[in-house]
């Protein structure tokens, strides 16, 4: 078996609603983007305040996946 290379991007996914939210729309969105995706990580989590209330959660994500060099 070759070995295998993966790439690693940092992305920011935000909701309304929740923490596990933010993280699963920015894995999401990814998943439109790219394939063999493997692992994701949260490395770090704020909230947006408006008004002196939380208007938005984030979830920044290290999501990897297997790097194919195209032919």
């Amino acid at each position: 078996m070759p070995d295998s290379v993966y790439k690693v991007i940092e992305v920011i996914g935000t909701s309304p609603t929740s923490f596990a939210e933010a993280a699963k729309a920015a894995v999401d969105k990814v998943a439109e983007h790219v394939n063999d995706l493997r692992v994701a990580e949260v490395v770090e989590l704020d909230m947006r305040i408006e008004d002196n209330k939380v208007a938005a959660y984030r979830a920044k994500v290290r999501v990897s996946f297997k790097y194919h060099e195209e032919f």
